[in-house]
């Protein structure tokens, strides 16, 4: 039987987990990260939010090392819990992985729409207030088309992708904030806080988990890993990925938050590029930050259509869904059949336009939380020694916040009635599916 090509290394689980969590929100929603809590409530946010991920990194990188299965949580859940928790848990995970998706190929439209207005033309229908342009969709589905025609062809393709775009995004970004900050105040940072009390850091943690997804991402191609590989290195990828991430968005609040008076430019779009402009006075280190910015936005893509595929691939190869999308290329050695449907299904979310930007954050919180839950629960059901299972509990007991924070009605920023209609029709299609896998199993 043929099986997934092995030819990652420790470099390329890193970008890969690194390359998966930091997108272009930075640049895109920068303006919606300080209306929540302002520069220090951003900055707190992110930190604290991080911080609180390390338990969960720590089970993950326990887990990948003693099952380095694709199916990543399906597997963790399945050697403890019933079918049906397992099920629910991937669906939930692809999600997580798959909304960024369409989030990443709707803002490949908007940036080079800022670069090239032009494609700010031929409006072909309205969504609310969103506008959606031809031009700027078919910039998105071609983006969509050749990264999944790179993922079809090969994992190692799709790793040295990860790769130069990974260290390229790094390289530029520290060009332009060391740039940017010798011209920057401190009188630019006020408000620190844009709410009373702990609620501007509060506003920012929930959405926390959506921007740092991704440092699991590395159980998802734990098959593909080098002959030469040893488990022992999933770990440092992991955790590096994780404070690497940490450290790359608070430097990038604060940066924002000094460079210029941003209570001024939240009504910009991109109000990272115009904030360092306004501190430069020149546009080059707008076209470095957008540079830096379309890196980004192609190894985030490209990394949650690797994980994306691979727990849609594992769920088919393991009968949870139809079979079909558990095949292995035999040549490429490639899940193909999930890849292209991974890439279908975006292409077909992107039609939504803009006006899914800020939902698929709060959606993808919810279910990166769940998904952590489920692992950290099956960790502590496979540990026996107090100290592992205190971690365990720690990651239990984050995850579970972080759920609630999102669905109980009071707490600022819980879901809205368009979160809710999301996640209800991600659970029907899952329903779905899963009903169908089940009489397959059965028949």
């Amino acid at each position: 039987m043929t099986t997934l090509a092995r030819k990652l290394g420790t470099v390329d689980y890193f970008t890969l987990a690194w390359g998966t969590m930091v997108g272009v929100g930075w640049l895109v929603v920068m303006q919606d990260w300080l209306l929540r809590g302002g520069v220090l409530g951003g900055v707190l946010g992110f930190a604290i939010g991080g911080a609180l991920l390390l338990p969960i990194a720590y089970v993950y990188g326990r887990l990948v090392a003693m099952m380095p299965d694709a199916a990543g949580e399906i597997a963790y859940t399945a050697a403890v819990f019933p079918t049906p928790v397992s099920f629910a848990t991937g669906w939930m995970m692809t999600l997580a992985y798959f909304i960024v998706c369409p989030w990443e190929a709707v803002a490949i439209g908007r940036i080079a729409a800022y670069i090239f207005p032009a494609l700010n033309s031929l409006e072909i229908y309205r969504i609310g207030a969103h506008p959606v342009y031809l031009p700027r969709l078919v910039v998105g589905l071609s983006l969509t088309g050749f990264l999944t025609w790179l993922n079809y062809r090969g994992i190692r393709l799709s790793a040295t992708f990860q790769n130069w775009t990974a260290f390229g995004t790094l390289a530029l970004f520290i060009v332009f904030v060391s740039f940017g900050i010798t011209r920057g105040s401190a009188q630019n940072l006020p408000p620190l806080f844009t709410h009373a009390g702990w609620s501007s850091v509060l506003l920012v943690i929930q959405i926390v988990p959506y921007f740092m997804t991704g440092f699991e991402s590395v159980s998802k191609a734990a098959e593909e890993a080098d002959s030469n590989f040893k488990g022992k290195g999933f770990f440092p990828a992991i955790v590096a990925a994780l404070v690497v991430g940490i450290l790359f968005y608070v430097i990038a609040i604060a940066a924002v938050g000094y460079a210029a008076p941003w209570s001024q430019l939240t009504n910009r779009e991109f109000m990272t590029a115009v904030a360092f402009e306004h501190a430069v006075g020149s546009r080059w280190i707008v076209s470095v930050i957008l540079a830096a910015a379309l890196l980004s936005l192609f190894k985030v893509f490209n990394g949650n259509l690797v994980a994306a595929s691979r727990l849609l691939f594992a769920m088919g190869r393991r009968g949870l869904i139809t079979q079909a999308v558990g095949r292995v290329h035999p040549s490429n050695q490639t899940p193909s059949v999930a890849v292209l449907c991974i890439g279908a299904a975006t292409a077909v979310g992107m039609f939504l336009g803009d006006s899914i930007l800020i939902p698929i954050t709060e959606v993808g919180s919810l279910a990166s939380a769940m998904g952590w839950l489920a692992a950290c629960a099956a960790y502590f059901s496979m540990q026996n020694t107090p100290g592992e299972r205190l971690v365990a509990v720690l990651g239990v007991a984050v995850s579970l916040a972080m759920v609630a924070m999102k669905v109980v009605p009071g707490i600022p920023g819980h879901f809205s009635g368009y979160e809710w209609l999301a996640l209800a029709v991600w659970v029907v299609m899952g329903a779905g599916l899963g009903w169908h896998g089940l009489l397959r199993r059965n028949m």
